[in-house]
């Protein structure tokens, strides 16, 4: 089925259960990458890994050959917002921060999560503002979860909760024209999800939906812009940038966090669906 106007995919739960298959192979590649972050490691390094633990599992990158991208990952240091293209060039330094960005695709159905790990000794300010993206992502996941179940949420709601948990963790640029997305059997689907915005508008919140929820802020101007080869989007004035994601999906009974391994329950408790053991692993 999909909706109307914005072409909204909604899933089955047998379409879901196929989703979290998907995302469980991004949360162990993303595992693997993070333990291997440490000075003197290259983007590159980091991009094989993740290539060989997708393949392993009888799964394809889905960034590689997107739209020309030439690598499993998107790894985007320091002032890197998003897409930057791995290199054995880029090589990790001690206080670097880099924002992994991961997606497979498993029997025709999208994973997608990123995560935000500091490099040796990182200065603790960067620390915060990683940990502040983090728990606005999940203030956006938990407001869709909460919309859901009273059947009066709307997209924005995800917005305005992942804004707000921004607006309360320090003084942060939020990143603009950029955000999360719906996820299923094509990496990026309707609708847009914006990490700012007034509560109430757009499309109601439903069981069937999944959605990406990104948050990308920044230590200084919200304001980026793409290098020249085509990919790479930096922070205008140079500052320090942050990116993390997971993939969720709306069910009758709550949400799931496909590219969690225990499904979001330690974040989110008695809002995750039944369909995720509640003794699931955490790692």
């Amino acid at each position: 089925m999909r909706r109307h106007q914005l072409d909204i995919q909604l899933k089955t739960p047998d379409q879901i259960d196929k989703m979290r298959a998907a995302g469980l192979v991004v949360a162990e590649a993303l595992r693997r990458m993070r333990e291997a972050v440490a000075p003197g490691v290259s983007t590159a390094d980091l991009d094989a890994i993740a290539e060989a633990t997708i393949r392993e599992a009888g799964a394809v990158p889905s960034f590689k050959g997107y739209h020309g991208f030439p690598a499993s990952i998107c790894s985007s240091v320091n002032e890197q917002v998003v897409h930057a293209i791995p290199s054995a060039q880029q090589v990790l330094r001690d206080g670097d921060l880099i924002s992994i960005d991961c997606g497979a695709v498993l029997d025709g159905w999208h994973g997608d999560a990123a995560i935000t790990v500091g490099v040796g000794e990182v200065e603790p300010a960067l620390l915060k503002m990683a940990a502040v993206a983090e728990d606005a992502m999940w203030a956006g996941i938990a407001a869709a979860a909460r919309g859901a179940a009273s059947g009066k949420g709307r997209l924005t709601d995800i917005s305005h909760a992942v804004e707000n948990a921004v607006r309360k963790g320090g003084r942060y640029g939020i990143v603009d024209g950029y955000g999360g997305h719906g996820i299923g059997t094509e990496m990026h689907q309707d609708p847009h999800v914006l990490n700012h915005g007034r509560p109430g508008k757009g499309p109601r919140l439903v069981p069937g939906m999944a959605l990406a929820i990104e948050p990308m802020i920044t230590m200084g101007s919200p304001r980026t812009v793409e290098l020249a080869d085509g990919w790479t989007v930096v922070t205008r004035d140079r500052s320090m940038a942050v990116h993390v994601e997971h993939s969720m999906a709306l069910l009758p009974d709550g949400v799931w966090v496909l590219t969690a391994f225990d499904g979001g329950r330690a974040r989110l408790g008695d809002l995750v669906t039944a369909r995720q053991p509640a003794d699931s692993p955490t790692a």
